[in-house]
């Protein structure tokens, strides 16, 4: 019997991977096992492996099904924002939040003008919130993080062209 592919917690996975600027992430549960890497091209590899069942006593070997590798679920081939001189990147550890608190708008959204020195977002590092501001100027073309993600160190942010 073989194990159905749940695709909507590989989209999910995946997504994390890419949001996160992981290297590799693995999913496990009783049915099966899910391992995402992203080589340095920047797409991401996925491995689906069955869990196998403990084999009948009149059956002499199990085989085992072979991994499924899929390039279906890769990561997005957008531009790699690491190096852009557009992109805003994370001072610091942290978790990132686009507001000051659940209530109010976003420091900023795709379309608007920020001017060099803006307040752009949040990092929360050891229960303090520090702001980041713009580097530049100009206008906010890709948000590129969620409110709540956790982020690294030189992680892009937001793009600003």
């Amino acid at each position: 019997m073989s194990n159905p592919i749940d695709t909507k917690v590989i989209s999910k996975l995946a997504e994390i991977l890419d949001k996160t600027n992981l290297t590799e992430l693995e999913y496990e549960d009783e049915a099966c096992r899910i391992t995402l890497s992203r080589q340095n091209s920047g797409v991401a590899t996925t491995v689906y492996t069955p869990a196998l069942a403990p084999a009948p006593a009149q059956q002499s070997a199990p085989t085992a099904p072979a991994p499924i590798e899929t390039s279906a679920v890769s990561a997005p081939t957008e531009t790699d924002y690491a190096n852009s001189p557009d992109a805003v990147k994370s001072p610091m550890v942290g978790v990132v939040y686009l507001s000051s608190d659940p209530n109010s708008g976003n420091y900023v959204n795709v379309g608007d003008t920020v001017a060099s020195g803006d307040t752009v977002c949040l990092i929360e590092a050891m229960k303090t919130f520090n702001p980041v501001k713009a580097h530049k100027g100009g206008r906010v073309t890709k948000i590129l993080v969620e409110s709540g993600d956790p982020v690294e160190y030189g992680a892009p942010l937001i793009v600003i062209e």
